[in-house]
């Protein structure tokens, strides 16, 4: 199917609608541009690990403290970093739901489920 600005609506939309659809597009991808520039910081174990994301799930740093690593508990280590990267994804997701969810609302859609 061929875009452009003279495109006109499938049956049973109207273009006040396709145009909303269209607006909403954009304003998702600049959301998603936006949230690929957010930061989240977690940090368990009393510092012991630390992570950094992004709005869109992608890991930017990790740190592991001396003090933890001086401990040598590998196994407790280990769980410290899946506990901080969990953390950080669904903080991740959480805000990313949020600055979404909104996007939709205007268009008056009825609730599927």
């Amino acid at each position: 199917m061929a875009k452009g600005k003279g495109m006109r609506p499938p049956p049973g939309l109207s273009a006040g609608l396709m145009q909303k659809i269209t607006q909403m597009r954009e304003q998702m991808a600049q959301a998603k541009e936006e949230l690929a520039e957010e930061r989240l910081t977690v940090s368990v174990g009393g510092d012991a690990v630390l992570v950094v994301v992004d709005g869109q799930q992608r890991l930017h740093h990790l740190k592991i403290s001396p003090e933890a690593l001086a401990q040598g508990d590998i196994e407790m280590l280990q769980d410290l970093i899946v506990a901080a990267v969990n953390n950080a994804i669904e903080q991740s997701q959480a805000l990313a739901a949020e600055r979404l969810q909104g996007l939709t609302d205007g268009l008056n859609l009825p609730d599927i489920g």
